[in-house]
């Protein structure tokens, strides 16, 4: 797509993260992408070269902080030290997934909070806002001193299911665990259907055990709803809980498929119809799957960085769902 959007001064660069969306967020925009390299050196150290002038320039940088989550990291505190040292006016953060967000807390004594420190790094950094995609935990926005705006794909993912046919009062959106019920009450209000939650205990990090079920599920459609999906033990519990407990038919959806160690065997033998994921972070081919169906969050993003430049407001994008294509 050609550059067609008024201002030159907006710029849009992408690191190695998630180019495949990074293209559809600037073609949303109706801009090109920046022209930038990432290289590492043999010793793995990298090394980035901006290879356009963006003094004086509003810059959106996107870069999600998935699997290699360090080297990522890495990249985009390193390109956003550039953009501050080529004299851009504002280095804006596009985080589709923000990696460390599970960390937010002190769940137990000597434990870091590294999404804090995530956040005190892209600050020193150089950045100046924050513009991101359902946080693990949305007290995060809190650790930042600069703007955050936070998207939800609750909307997109709505889109989805309405036009497959699940909403109603034969539909009951579920959530796997005590944490995601305000994800799963949007959710349900998109789709007009009641909600159910999942009651279960978790022994150590990754491992999962459902309890019982609170809410009526027998003889109804379920939507299983979490923010991120990394090696599936919990989603998968919960559908085997919820055929348990008589519903007919199970379809799950994340924001973030992780998707890590085991996961997509686990979907693959699982009671789990379908999984409706974002592309917040870049499958690769290895994790395909035939019951996997990707919803782009290009257009969302791209919709809100045009709103944040021209400094209108970003809130229609949480209930509106005309922004999907």
């Amino acid at each position: 797509m050609s550059n067609n959007y008024f201002d030159p001064r907006l710029k849009i660069f992408s690191l190695n993260s998630n180019k495949p969306l990074a293209k559809k967020i600037a073609d949303a925009v109706g801009v090109e992408l920046g022209k930038s390299e990432v290289r590492q050196f043999s010793d793995g150290e990298i090394q980035i070269n901006i290879e356009e002038s963006i003094r004086g320039g509003h810059v959106y940088l996107i870069q999600s902080t998935s699997h290699p989550v360090n080297d990522h990291l890495m990249e985009l505190l390193i390109m956003i030290d550039a953009l501050k040292r080529a004299s851009a006016k504002t280095i804006n953060v596009v985080m589709p997934y923000y990696g460390y967000a599970r960390q937010d807390r002190k769940a137990r004594s000597r434990e870091p909070i590294t999404a804090k420190l995530v956040a005190n790094m892209l600050e020193t950094a150089g950045a100046t806002r924050l513009l991101t995609l359902d946080l693990h935990a949305s007290q995060i926005q809190g650790f930042f001193d600069i703007p955050v705006d936070h998207l939800m794909a609750a909307p997109l993912l709505a889109d989805y299911f309405i036009e497959h046919g699940y909403e109603g009062d034969g539909v009951v959106v579920v959530s796997p665990d005590h944490g995601g019920v305000t994800r799963t009450r949007k959710l349900a209000e998109f789709l007009k259907s009641p909600i159910a939650i999942i009651d279960k205990r978790r022994p150590k990090a990754n491992v999962a055990e459902v309890m019982n079920i609170i809410g009526e599920v027998k003889g109804k459609k379920c939507v299983l709803i979490d923010d991120m999906i990394d090696t599936a033990g919990t989603i998968c519990l919960a559908a085997d809980a919820l055929k348990e407990a008589g519903a007919t038919e199970i379809v799950a959806s994340c924001t973030h498929p992780v998707l890590s160690g085991p996961a997509i065997e686990r979907i693959d033998k699982s009671a789990i119809k379908r999984l409706v994921v974002t592309d917040s972070i870049q499958l690769p081919e290895h994790k395909h799957s035939d019951k996997i169906d990707t919803v782009s969050v290009g257009h969302l993003m791209g919709e809100a960085i045009k709103r944040i430049h021209e400094n209108k407001p970003v809130s229609p994008l949480f209930e509106t769902k005309k922004y999907v294509h």
